[in-house]
């Protein structure tokens, strides 16, 4: 399995599979492993090609981890249960949390387990021979739709680390998002055979699939927005889902990812965020890039290189691109420092400081909370 897992790694743009040799460290907001200050997929404030037609067209500036904002377009999109609209307003270089928000809000769809008293309680979960572990909030309402956001641990990495946090504890848990949430959301952390998410015959999609339906069946719902996330490999299944479930998924965030878990259709719009750093030297910024440029194509956005921090700035830029269909927005926040990472913070370099430090997480939030 580790073989093969290298090898997906290697033809995926990922340069080595660092929980092959070095192992991932338990809080994935900690010091990044694996991923030196030189990477691959070249680093520098130039993006490889945008994708599909038209001219580049800068956002502004780069360095200073400000706002660079390409003027995301709003309204509602069509097609796809997953589709209530909502601005993809400007991106900015780490702003605050837009707060807990409520749960579902106009434009819900509850699922067939609003008004029902639940049977599935916080805790691990087993399904299918799997395993999964389900965060619901202790103030949870069963006629109140809720979000409902799935965490992918990385490879090496665990639901447990996902869920706790690691050594960052809550303010970490599920990429900072749990934090941010207060009873608005159900969170979902599943647990990969042997520790990734190498998606064979889409055994992982499936996987996907039959939580999704018992949730939705048991607790309540809002159908129309539920979102993935995760790092590294985590990334790479985040991207399978965007690929072949967008009429299930309303947006993705996707840190430090690569094509790891496939990419079965991949032809629908999704809203998409994808974070990266320009000197990741273990799945480099090019790969990363080219996952961001099949959404901004999907999508209708307007093809540009945004800009990006220079190398030794420890910085971060927020760019969100413009032209996209209304409902579909595109955000691309590329960062110095921290290496292979998702939890970068401005001003460090291998040792990011932390998943209580880091902007993404805010940055994630509001992202998904837009909708």
């Amino acid at each position: 399995m580790k073989v093969i897992a290298a090898l997906v790694a290697l033809l995926s743009g990922c340069g080595e599979f660092p929980e092959l040799n070095h192992g991932h460290t338990k809080d994935a907001g900690g010091p990044s492993q694996g991923g030196g200050s030189s990477g691959t997929g070249g680093g520098g404030a130039s993006n490889a090609g945008g994708s599909g037609g038209g001219g580049a067209s800068n956002a502004g500036g780069s360095g200073g981890g400000g706002a660079s904002n390409a003027g995301g377009s709003g309204g509602s999109g069509g097609g796809g249960r997953a589709n209530t609209g909502g601005s993809a307003g400007g991106g900015s270089g780490g702003g605050g949390s837009p707060g807990a928000g409520g749960g579902g809000g106009a434009g819900a769809v509850p699922s067939a387990g609003c008004g029902k008293s639940p049977t599935l309680k916080s805790g691990k979960q087993s399904l299918q021979g799997r395993s999964f572990i389900l965060r619901i909030s202790d103030t949870y309402d069963i006629n109140q739709p809720h979000r409902l956001i799935f965490g992918f641990h990385w490879n090496g990495g665990t639901a447990e680390d996902v869920d706790g946090g690691g050594t960052s504890g809550y303010t970490w848990s599920y990429y900072g998002l749990r934090e941010q949430a207060g009873s608005s959301t159900i969170f979902v952390a599943p647990q990969g055979n042997n520790n990734g998410w190498a998606n064979p015959g889409n055994a992982d999609l499936k996987f996907v699939d039959d939580m999704v339906a018992l949730i939705e069946g048991d607790l309540c719902v809002d159908t129309t927005r539920i979102f993935s996330m995760g790092f590294s490999y985590g990334g790479g299944m985040s991207y399978a889902i965007a690929c072949a479930r967008a009429k299930v998924f309303r947006a993705v965030a996707v840190y430090s990812g690569a094509q790891l878990s496939g990419c079965e259709g991949g032809n629908d719009p999704i809203a998409y965020i994808g974070f990266h750093s320009i000197s990741d030297g273990t799945c480099g910024i090019g790969g990363g890039r080219a996952l961001r440029d099949r959404f901004v194509q999907n999508n209708g956005c307007t093809a540009q290189n945004p800009p990006e921090p220079s190398q030794g700035s420890l910085t971060h830029v927020v760019t969100s691109y413009s032209g996209c269909r209304p409902g579909y927005p595109v955000t691309w926040a590329a960062f110095n420092g921290g290496g292979h990472t998702p939890a970068p913070v401005d001003g460090f370099n291998d040792a990011s400081g932390g998943g209580d430090k880091t902007w993404t997480k805010a940055e994630a939030w509001k992202f998904f909370t837009q909708f």
